[in-house]
């Protein structure tokens, strides 16, 4: 990867932080009682999972491939672009087996979250925070990484990567704020691990930019590829019975795809 000005780590950076913010949305819903739509949000989180596999594979695969093509010829560049998402997949699959992401977000009005169950409910807050906060140090790492290297396709991902961020928040904030009772700390709650989005990509860029670039860039591949199929398509299919999954997923292949092409212009 070139050089990049302060101007353009300085947007980045703002994007993947935006994106991370998100989280706190969720804890709004969850202490307002303003419940999304299953059907909306069916759509919403498919849409997210669209738009990060079709940019995953016809631009991000793309990239790292030119990167490494600047050290190898164009058979080794692409199977080493190969390996890099492999890799990725890999490191991400790994993440999500020793610290499990809660897939089923927590409402409030659940039968289970009974008063006598506080104490329990509270454990089950700390857990999904601590997971939902470790998967989203890779998130953030990816979605820099994106923007930094072309706008066009990091902007489409963070609002991907936002979208998805609602209901992460919602599964922080349920049994937090059931536990607390306090506004403040499920705010807090949600809000320190969004902040692991923009920290995973200051040290991301700090640690592994100025080695592994190409690698870097072939692994944030894996890593959105696996997040929308281990993640966003399934909560979409579990939010809603229909059509939305579907629409949700080919519209945000589709805004994505004609994005692409008008920033080509």
């Amino acid at each position: 990867m070139p050089d990049f000005s302060m101007s353009n780590l300085a947007v980045a950076f703002s994007i993947t932080l935006a994106a991370g913010l998100f989280t706190v949305l969720g804890s709004g819903l969850v202490m307002f009682s303003k419940t999304p739509n299953p059907r909306v949000l069916s759509f919403g989180l498919a849409f997210a999972g669209g738009a990060m596999v079709y940019v995953s594979l016809t631009e991000i695969f793309s990239k790292s491939s030119e990167a490494f093509a600047e050290i190898y010829d164009k058979d080794h560049a692409f199977a080493a672009a190969t390996m890099a998402f492999l890799a990725g997949m890999g490191g991400i699959a790994l993440i999500d087996r020793l610290v499990p992401n809660p897939h089923e977000t927590l409402d409030a009005q659940d039968p289970s979250f009974q008063e006598s169950k506080r104490r329990h409910i509270a454990r089950v807050g700390m857990m999904a925070a601590f997971a939902i906060t470790a998967h989203n140090f890779p998130e953030g790492l990816a979605t820099f990484f994106a923007t930094l290297e072309n706008p066009a396709v990091g902007m489409p991902l963070a609002l991907a990567i936002a979208i998805h961020n609602i209901p992460e928040g919602i599964s922080i904030a349920a049994p937090v704020y059931f536990a607390t009772r306090s506004r403040k700390k499920t705010v807090w709650a949600c809000l320190l691990s969004g902040l692991a989005e923009p920290l995973g990509a200051a040290l991301g860029y700090l640690v592994l930019q100025p080695f592994l670039s190409p690698a870097v860039f072939g692994s944030v591949f894996g890593v959105m590829v696996f997040l929308a199929l281990d993640e966003l398509l399934p909560a979409a299919k579990r939010y809603s019975d229909g059509h939305e999954t579907v629409y949700g997923l080919t519209t945000g292949m589709a805004v994505i795809a004609v994005s692409l092409v008008l920033f080509h212009f």
